[in-house]
């Protein structure tokens, strides 16, 4: 057998490169460099693609400030949702004396339909062990907590491997590359709280206490793990620190934009054709991830608009589709990068609706702490659902959008001040539909079950009885041949029917 039949291809067709693909060729990976490409669970594998020569140039070549010179000279900035400067944070923490020190990695990812730190941690586990040992070197920390969630089996068993593996190798622990430097790193399982995704109820959980947040200041520079001063990142920003360190700050800032540096990796999902982990240049524009990327609305549907950074995060329309993803220029349109999630909706999306999705997730997840949070997001979700149930009126609109505003002023914490995003992007956008479902009782997406009817179209109804057959609930009845009819007080809107109809009779209204 010849191997054209082997591969399922004939000698004359061609043989694209991945990198030449549309869902790769605008892409450029330097946190995912390796995910894919090595095996996780083996060390020597990562050596053969320079793992662990960053580490070694940072011990036996460089100071601990020139290190913290690298990384502020890469622009790296904190790829976790705020966008710190990470070299500054460093700089930070280096400069508190203190008789111990802390490195964190924050891989605690709780965002609906996130998955960039999982996919790190299952494929280049040594990336992040390596990043944190230079921290702690650059920092003066020796020793440092991956808090990673308990729902990551793969991840964790990948990440305490590569930990024992580098011990056994002499690349954690005492007097490595035979310097002075001593490093340890361990494993601490979170239960799932979104809210320990904050860095100051990350530490709180890792001492064994409730994951709830602190005051700040004081910052966690100056007293954060078990009160010494301690350097925060997440797991991506770590991803990026090898190759820094190992060819140089212009190696990553030379990609990207002038206050966004390097590159982005997304989560892309929701209504797109290509779904799964994307790692761009930061500037490229949704249009590019939507259209080249991702491939356009599947089912011939219309784009709507993108939610990025999940809970936190705001909604970009349509009017929006050429800007840049990055730091700033989502923050003037009321979006942000976050940690990267990037949910694409098509004109069947009711905005509403989704604003009330992550609001309630939000709402769940709160640590109650603080009453602005806890009670005012709830107060917020009320408001929400009875907009949707077709009984809001005008006045419940303007108390929405100062709700909102009172919550992010005055919550303790990072999830509180950003909970009302999903709600005051999607109304700034999307106004005219929040009025549709006051003024006019209506869901113009079809969506709020109790602002929409089902109907059949009688002249299109063939009278097939496929759609009776399917209603969950009998509401669908009539005689073969003839059109059939729904009885409205027994329809619950599950769509089914909409569904199961051959011949396009049946819509919502």
């Amino acid at each position: 057998m010849s191997l054209d039949n082997v591969c399922g291809c004939s000698a004359a067709e061609e043989i694209i490169p991945l990198n030449k693909t549309n869902f790769y060729k605008k892409q450029r990976r330097v946190a995912l460099r390796n995910c894919g490409v090595i095996d996780p669970e083996n060390i020597d594998e990562y050596i053969a693609v320079d793992g662990y020569r960053a580490l070694a140039k940072s011990l036996t070549e460089l100071t601990p400030q020139d290190v913290i010179k690298i990384v502020s000279d890469s622009g790296l900035r904190g790829r976790g949702g705020g966008g710190f400067p990470t070299g500054r944070k460093w700089s930070f923490t280096a400069a508190n004396q203190a008789d111990q020190k802390y490195v964190v990695c924050n891989a605690d990812e709780g965002d609906p339909g996130a998955f960039m730190d999982r996919s790190v941690l299952e494929g280049d586990p040594h990336c992040i062990v390596e990043a944190m040992a230079i921290c702690g070197y650059a920092t003066g920390a020796s020793e440092g907590y991956v808090y990673v969630r308990a729902e990551y089996p793969i991840a964790v068993k990948r990440l305490e491997k590569a930990i024992e593996d580098a011990k056994a190798y002499g690349l954690l622990g005492d007097n490595i590359f035979g310097t002075d430097f001593c490093f340890n790193l361990h494993v601490r399982l979170g239960a799932g709280a979104f809210v320990c995704g904050e860095e100051t109820a990350l530490m709180t959980s890792i001492e064994g206490n409730r994951g709830e947040p602190r005051p700040r200041p004081p910052y966690p520079a100056v007293s954060g793990l078990f009160a010494k001063p301690t350097t925060e990142n997440n797991v991506e920003t770590f991803a990026n620190i090898p190759q820094i360190v190992l060819n140089g700050p212009e190696f990553f800032n030379t990609i990207g934009t002038e206050t966004s540096k390097g590159t982005k990796v997304f989560a892309l999902g929701g209504k797109i054709t290509n779904t799964g982990l994307v790692e761009i240049p930061m500037g490229t524009t949704l249009r590019e991830i939507v259209e080249d990327i991702g491939g356009g609305i599947p089912n011939g549907r219309k784009f709507k608009a993108a939610q990025t950074g999940g809970p936190s995060g705001g909604c970009i329309p349509e009017a929006h589709l050429d800007t840049p993803m990055d730091y700033d220029s989502l923050l003037k349109i009321g979006a942000m990068v976050g940690s990267g999630g990037l949910i694409i909706m098509d004109d069947t999306s009711c905005m509403v609706d989704i604003a009330k999705f992550f609001l309630k997730f939000t709402v769940d997840e709160s640590c109650g702490k603080c009453t602005p949070c806890r009670v005012g997001t709830r107060r917020l979700l009320e408001i929400l659902e009875k907009i949707t149930d077709g009984k809001g009126t005008m006045e419940d609109l303007d108390t929405m959008e100062a709700l909102c505003y009172y919550i992010k002023d005055n919550s303790l914490c990072g999830l509180g001040q950003t909970a009302p995003n999903p709600v005051l992007s999607s109304y700034r956008h999307f106004k005219e539909e929040y009025i549709a479902h006051v003024r006019d009782k209506k869901c113009p997406a079809g969506v709020c079950k109790n602002l929409v009817q089902i109907t059949i179209d009688p002249d299109k109804c063939k009278g097939c009885s496929l759609c009776s057959r399917k209603c969950p609930v009998g509401a669908i009845s009539g005689e073969i041949k003839k059109p059939f009819v729904i009885d409205q007080s027994k329809c619950i809107k599950c769509g089914v029917c909409i569904d199961t109809c051959k011949f396009g009779a049946i819509s919502r209204k």
